[in-house]
């Protein structure tokens, strides 16, 4: 076994707290990575406090790993010592079920095995994520990093990049089209700066006038702010995509409103209550609501050579492991621009 040091939740009430545990010997196919960067989800908070239910514990948080090789089995063939790499929200999967056979392991018949709090496919082992020193990956779900990409600011694409990245690919957002992005929060911001590369013409949709200055600065071209009623209504019919990031609670009918015909309403925040909605909003344009949730490996690779070639990496603040606590206040409050990435070297 190989010894791991982190920081956990070892219960839904408890502060996280330094914990040593020990990872799985390598198998012939895995890859053990020394983590240099982990990036800090608010879904973190949810499972360590338990707010959706289900959390096992002891529980290491983090599923947006930036690290090192520093071992290969001894079938691994596209992974060497050294390599920078990334690992994002899931390490296993059944592997030949119809979505894992189209590259969309995300979507796993069997369900995926996710980066932590998760069981691995033996049905017992606890997986245990990015808040530590090491992680032991099956060589499939592990993924490559380009030198062009800053590593601690590349942390947080490997959860909020891919999943704002994916649903406007699915969309087929392209130069021309006008995209609004819902909350300028962690996946706002992503959301925001990969629209703006494909060419779209975006707006930024917020509750907050103070989210202005930063959606232009993040190259947004309009911000339009979503308790102005006369606004709003001006813009009715106005968007071809709308990319809503926003989990907490809100109708996403005002939403539909703002959609042209057969424009498309693309899902990934997940509010607490069943959200409400007309449909006559949706039925009138033949407009569509669509779910995402992250992307396959393969999209996930094709998202950081793409990052690469157009140098978009997250907004974050690198904080050392023992302000996790800190941090955790801090992002229930919005008050980070706009991913907290953990520095492991602290740990």
């Amino acid at each position: 076994m190989i010894p791991a040091k982190a920081y956990a939740a070892l219960d839904a009430k408890s502060p996280l707290q330094p914990f040593s545990f020990e990872r799985r010997d390598l198998r012939a196919d895995d890859v053990q990575i020394r983590i240099h960067y982990c990036g800090v989800c608010h879904s973190d908070i949810h499972q360590a406090r338990n707010e959706w239910g289900g959390s096992m514990y002891p529980m290491v948080p983090g599923h947006e790993i930036i690290g090192e090789v520093v071992g290969v089995g001894s079938a691994v063939t596209q992974f060497k010592v050294g390599e920078k790499v990334g690992v994002g929200v899931m390490v296993d999967s059944c592997c030949n079920c119809k979505s894992c056979n189209k590259d969309m392991e995300q979507y796993c018949e069997e369900g995926m095995t996710g980066t932590y709090n998760a069981l691995e496919r033996d049905g017992v082992t606890i997986a245990q994520g990015g808040y530590s020193s090491q992680i032991v990956v099956k060589e499939r779900f592990v993924l490559h990093l380009s030198d062009k990409l800053d590593p601690a600011a590349a942390a947080p694409l490997l959860c909020a990049g891919i999943t704002t990245y994916s649903p406007l690919r699915f969309a087929g957002v392209k130069a021309g089209q006008k995209v609004a992005v819902v909350g300028l929060g962690g996946l706002g911001h992503m959301g925001v700066k990969f629209a703006v590369s494909f060419g779209a013409d975006v707006t930024v949709i917020s509750t907050s006038p103070k989210k202005e200055a930063d959606a232009k600065r993040l190259g947004a071209h309009h911000f339009l702010l979503s308790t102005d009623k006369d606004a709003m209504k001006k813009h009715a019919g106005h968007f071809d995509v709308i990319l809503d990031t926003v989990s907490a609670n809100h109708d996403y009918t005002d939403m539909l409103d703002l959609l042209d015909l057969e424009g498309k309403l693309l899902i990934v925040g997940l509010p607490s209550e069943e959200p409400s909605l007309s449909p006559f909003s949706l039925i009138t344009k033949r407009r569509s609501i669509i779910g995402s949730m992250i992307g396959g490996i393969k999209e996930t690779q094709e998202m950081l050579d793409y990052c690469a070639e157009k140098n978009i990496v997250s907004e974050i603040e690198l904080i050392p492991v023992n302000y996790i606590n800190d941090a955790y206040e801090r992002m229930i409050r919005s008050d980070v621009k706009y991913r907290f990435v953990l520095d492991m070297s602290t740990l």
